[in-house]
């Protein structure tokens, strides 16, 4: 039975941040049959614990080692990117970045073979036969394990502007589904997903897990797919809330924006401060608001009392925090915008093309 402790919470600030890609041809089209890009050979010297399908033999993870300074993230993010790109193109294969790729169908995609994902095929059923969904997953350390709860139930309020901003899924199975984020609702289909309720410390969250394995819920831990949630074995706060994004600024935004909440909120929890209790159905509230308007969403406030444009948001988050990424990535095109202008302007092949990440 796979579950972590208390003791793994033992560092402050550390970064660490997981990218999920989609495997795909010559066209730009996803395609199965990848097992000797993942398994047939050694991983490049680069990432040397290599990459890992995720649940179709079209999706591939990547992610960085662990970043002592967050100042590294971005030469560190560029050195997984560019292993994977040239590991992929020696076995004739591209590498594609969105939330969902505009045109893969699941139904004709094959599933991989690995023992755990057929377990959760076996046990989920529809939702997770479907579940072709790429997400941003940023981790940083913490060093107590009540601390690390503590901040997790202050970041559930920051998952849907964290959403918002990365909003890069607006087709699904070759059709426009009218949101920003249809990634973020195939998803939370899945058990154990979505914004999830308070802890009151890590005993609590503790007992919800081991409760969660014993009863054969989940396999282990690493089932609990909450948008955000403290990582018992890595000893981290795992933000998992936002699209994969094929630019990689955009990436090292909201990697910055997380890893300053963190540390703001580690800060707060020493200082004694007591945390503001929303309702999760206004929580709920705002995360649809990210999946129906991306950058257009204006969300309810954390006293529950009004609602504020994203922008505003973010231009006060970036005078409290010190930081301006995700100024610019609010300022800019969306994802989801970009992908809805080139496939109107000029077709699928060249939206295809567009999700193509670079070396």
């Amino acid at each position: 039975m796979e579950l972590g402790s208390r003791e793994a919470f033992s560092r402050m600030g550390t970064l660490g941040i997981e990218e999920e890609f989609y495997i795909v041809d010559a066209e730009g089209r996803p395609t199965s049959g990848t097992d000797d890009l993942v398994y047939g050979r050694d991983p490049p010297a680069a990432v040397p614990e290599g990459f890992d399908h995720e649940l179709f033999e079209c999706t591939i993870e990547a992610q960085t080692e662990t970043i002592e300074d967050p100042a590294n993230a971005g030469e560190a993010l560029a050195t997984v990117r560019e292993a994977l790109v040239d590991h992929a193109a020696a076995d004739g294969y591209q590498i594609a970045a969105a939330g969902l790729h505009p045109v893969a169908k699941w139904r004709e995609l094959d599933h991989v073979r690995k023992p755990r994902y057929q377990a959760q095929l076996d046990r989920i059923q529809y939702p997770q036969h479907r579940n072709t969904t790429a997400g941003l997953h940023v981790h940083v350390g913490v060093d107590d394990a009540d601390k690390a709860v503590w901040v997790a139930n202050r970041l559930r309020w920051h998952c849907p502007v964290l959403l918002a901003l990365s909003a890069n899924s607006p087709f699904w199975n070759g059709f426009d589904t009218g949101l920003a984020s249809a990634r973020a609702k195939v998803f939370e289909n899945l058990p154990n997903t979505g914004i999830p309720s308070a802890f009151d410390d890590f005993n609590a969250f503790q007992r919800y897990e081991r409760r969660m394995v014993e009863t054969k819920s989940i396999a282990d831990r690493g089932e609990l797919w909450f948008d955000v949630r403290p990582h018992t074995g890595h000893g981290t706060v795992e933000v998992r809330a936002p699209d994969a994004q094929r630019d990689p600024e955009v990436t090292l935004a909201l990697a910055e924006y997380v890893h300053a909440l963190v540390v703001d909120y580690a800060e707060r929890y020493e200082d004694g401060e007591s945390p503001p209790a929303l309702r999760r159905e206004l929580l709920d509230e705002n995360k649809w608001r990210a999946i129906r308007r991306g950058h257009d969403a204006a969300f309810v406030d954390r006293d529950g009392e009004g609602t504020t444009p994203l922008g505003e948001i973010v231009d006060a988050e970036c005078d409290r925090l010190g930081i301006d990424g995700i100024r610019e990535v609010s300022e800019s095109e969306s994802g989801a915008a970009r992908q809805r202008r080139i496939r109107e302007a000029s077709g699928v092949d060249a939206l295809c093309a567009d999700l193509l990440v670079e070396g």
